[in-house]
């Protein structure tokens, strides 16, 4: 089945215009609440269970608000909400990506992102940070990050992973990056499945230089668990993996053109 039209808006102008002055209007007011209220209250019992779904409502609001809707289908919902033991990868185009995944994700399965130390320094947002679970990465050493990222994935429990973005940085390109070994490596390292997540159409919304996206569509596909081989250098895992991903990229890409 062809993905939907990417660009299509969902909703009349007149309603996204009315959309984007709320959150315009309220936006920076709610999304100060999200950031203040770890200072107040991470220290509760079960604050993280209820900030990382308060969190979650946030991005599907932010994205209802820019009349953008997430397409995933509900076996893949299901297969998400079942999934443990995994360490999730998933492909970066734009800004959009991580809001995205957010807001499709289902509650039933638990995620978090690695963050660079950089940006903990700050109190805001280092205890926003450690309030939602995020590990913190000191990238200045190669060793010391991935022994760090290991620890924390390896000390995560089953319904819990970790995402990681395998090109880096967002692609340039219509095409995968090159991918870095990092998810392969922690994978071998912690005993974990990699769940390798496509997403599509964010960098047609939202194009590197544009501040304000399209109305439209982006759409996940969620791939089936993907094994490192132990008989296999990493390098041969990776390749492995980009190559069943960029299967499905291709495919998904042709049919959202014709």
């Amino acid at each position: 089945m062809a993905s939907p039209s990417p660009t299509s808006p969902h909703d009349t102008a007149p309603i996204r215009l009315i959309k984007r002055a709320v959150l315009i209007l309220a936006g920076p007011f709610y999304f100060l609440y999200i950031g203040f209220v770890p200072l107040l209250c991470s220290k509760r019992k079960g604050f993280r269970g209820w900030y990382w779904r308060t969190v979650k409502r946030a991005c599907s609001r932010l994205l209802n608000l820019l009349s953008i809707k997430v397409a995933i289908t509900q076996a893949e919902k299901d297969a998400l909400a079942a999934d443990e033991n995994s360490v999730i990868v998933i492909n970066h185009r734009s800004h959009l990506d991580g809001f995205t995944l957010m807001d499709a994700v289902p509650d039933a399965k638990w995620f978090t992102f690695a963050a660079k130390k950089e940006l903990c320094d700050a109190k805001l947002l280092s205890t926003g940070f450690k309030g939602a679970g995020l590990v913190e990465i000191d990238r200045r050493s190669g060793k010391v990050a991935m022994d760090t990222l290991s620890e924390a994935v390896g000390t995560m429990p089953p319904r819990r992973s970790v995402v990681l973005f395998p090109e880096g940085t967002r692609t340039k390109t219509q095409s995968l990056g090159e991918y870095k070994a990092d998810a392969v490596l922690v994978a071998r390292e912690t005993g974990r499945t990699i769940r390798p997540i496509l997403i599509l159409n964010s960098d047609r919304l939202l194009p590197k230089g544009r501040f304000f996206p399209l109305s439209g569509t982006v759409t996940l596909k969620v791939l089936p668990p993907f094994h490192c081989d132990p008989n296999a250098t990493p390098d041969d895992d990776v390749a492995r993996l980009r190559a069943q991903m960029m299967t499905v990229f291709d495919a998904e890409n042709a049919d959202s053109h014709t």
